[in-house]
């Protein structure tokens, strides 16, 4: 009987979805994002998915300069694999959004397979008027209903050149069965080798469900068109979080969970931090048979190329 591989656990540390507004655990300073970080990977998580944050006023940042403070914390702190995200904007070019991989040079970086709409306006009616901390708050969520997130055939295949000599393994996002298409295709044109990195992406309003047969439906058509050639992990937004990263694991797949997805720990309780997150699937994990990856252990599945080549 071949040995079960083990799970990878991804910790997405702040995203630029939620606000400060939604959850006093959510890290926006430079120093909470990479406390949080550092303590999400001492709790299990082998990779952490970082965006970056204005240092006062919490607002979704992709300037060098936010980045700078917090990543050669987490490095000189934590053995953990870090992915910089390429998706932290929803109005920026392709360009701008890719230039923290460009310049840090991480061994992971996010790559969304399509261009969507991606909204998460209902959000705002939670709020009342007085109840924002920060005055970009309220119009950032309520107008996200006018987002098209550009991810165009032209924007991933730039994005890949520009970082190809840096060697970064994506994480490929999809969305939407489409979006696994879309990968096949780059796939074929030689943009992307194997094994690729695919993160199953469900709750989004603008992508697919968070329905366990949407699940299912994702892996198998992946399977039809990546054969052996590709790893997977499963994201479910909000409260689909813990059952869909249970799920995915005892089916062969990978986890991400963290406050960037959902800012619960259970339903209608708030999570106090990415690390409890963290520790509630691996207990789940390992209580259900599974062993959790290290961050070297990650690198090998994942074929990385190390964190002694990055830029920070």
């Amino acid at each position: 009987m071949m040995a079960r591989q083990k799970t990878i656990i991804t910790c997405a540390i702040t995203g630029a979805i939620h606000t400060p507004t939604m959850s006093d655990a959510l890290p926006f300073t430079y120093d909470d994002i990479a406390q949080q970080a550092m303590e999400a990977a001492e709790a299990g998580a082998s990779i952490l998915h970082l965006h970056a944050r204005d240092n006062e006023t919490g607002a979704p940042s992709v300037d060098v300069k936010d980045f700078q403070p917090f990543l050669p914390r987490i490095k000189q702190a934590t053995d953990a694999v870090v992915n910089i995200s390429t998706g932290g904007s929803l109005s920026l070019s392709i360009q701008d959004r890719i230039t923290p991989a460009k310049t840090f040079s991480p061994e992971m970086c996010s790559m969304n397979m399509g261009s969507m709409n991606f909204s998460f306006h209902p959000l705002a009616n939670r709020y009342g008027e007085d109840d924002w901390k920060f005055d970009w708050e309220k119009d950032y969520v309520a107008n996200s209903d006018g987002n098209i997130f550009r991810n165009t055939f032209r924007d991933i295949k730039e994005a890949a050149e520009t970082l190809a000599p840096h060697d970064i393994k994506f994480e490929h996002e999809c969305y939407d069965v489409g979006h696994l298409y879309n990968l096949k295709f780059c796939m074929d044109i030689g943009l992307f080798k194997a094994p690729i990195f695919i993160q199953f992406i469900f709750g989004i309003l603008g992508g697919i469900g968070p329905e366990v047969d949407n699940l299912v439906f994702m892996k198998r058509t992946a399977d039809r068109l990546f054969g052996d050639d590709y790893r997977w992990s499963v994201l479910g937004a909000g409260g689909s979080q813990m059952t869909l990263a249970t799920t995915a694991s005892q089916i062969g797949g990978n986890v991400r969970v963290g406050l960037e997805d959902s800012l619960f720990i259970s339903r209608g309780k708030l999570a106090e931090s990415n690390a409890q997150q963290v520790a509630k699937i691996r207990r789940i994990v390992e209580d259900l048979g599974c062993e959790v990856a290290t961050p070297d252990e990650a690198r090998e599945i994942l074929d990385l190329k190390g964190g002694d080549r990055v830029n920070f």
